[in-house]
């Protein structure tokens, strides 16, 4: 028979990682992992070059790209994204995006 672990009884990291994780707005690793296979079927083979997946937090996905053109392609988009977001890491992680535009650096701009 399980019980809960007291406050003073030891948790395995996985789940005291997950828990700080659902503190801090943070989808479940697998969730995230799921969108990053995922990512070149939920924003097509035109974008995967130009766009990267940064994080999710509190439901807003992140994406890096590398021009203003495809920021605009994609906060176009939006919806469809968020709806096959849905499909590969489940409902509910991803609810909006976030475009930001990077330098050829890396850094937003």
């Amino acid at each position: 028979m399980s019980r809960e672990p007291t406050p003073r009884e030891p948790v395995q990291l996985r789940d005291a990682v997950a828990a700080v994780g659902r503190e801090l707005g943070i989808p479940a690793p697998d969730a995230f992992a799921a969108l990053t296979i995922a990512w070149p079927e939920v924003v097509g083979a035109a974008l995967v070059p130009h766009a990267e997946v940064r994080s999710i937090r509190d439901g807003v996905c992140t994406i890096a790209v590398d021009g203003p053109g495809w920021a605009t392609q994609l906060r176009y988009a939006e919806q469809q994204l968020v709806e096959r977001a849905g499909r590969h890491c489940g409902p509910g992680v991803v609810t909006a995006i976030r475009v930001v535009v990077t330098r050829p650096d890396g850094a937003a701009e």
